[in-house]
């Protein structure tokens, strides 16, 4: 997920809503009445994702990584740029300090 340059974000998001969005409309073609509701509910779930905006989806990456290095506090603090640093040495600070930003602001945000 991390790309190439000091000075640009780096990391890139990588979305299949497309190829994922059109397997469930595939299914619920041939899908059964007992199967119908809960491929309904996928396909709504998916849908919804695909309007995320990066930096959301670039939020939800920072995070994983900040809580995965053992992390609890506030996502967008010193000791979390400090984490992610570590979990991921090719970010710059300046990188690093905009994705914590992005974390703690998606933090709010979940998919329910």
């Amino acid at each position: 997920m991390i790309g190439n340059g000091k000075k640009d974000m780096a990391v890139i998001v990588i979305r299949d809503a497309e190829a994922i969005t059109a397997a469930l409309r595939q299914a619920l073609e041939h899908a059964n009445d007992e199967e119908r509701p809960g491929l309904d509910r996928a396909l709504a779930l998916a849908l919804a994702e695909a309007g995320v905006p990066d930096a959301e989806l670039r939020g939800r990456w920072a995070e994983r990584r900040i809580r995965a290095a053992g992390h609890d506090g506030p996502l967008d603090s010193v000791a979390a740029v400090k984490m992610l640093r570590t979990a991921e040495p090719g970010l710059s600070l300046r990188q690093a300090v905009q994705l914590s930003r992005d974390a703690a602001a998606a933090g709010g945000r979940r998919l329910g």
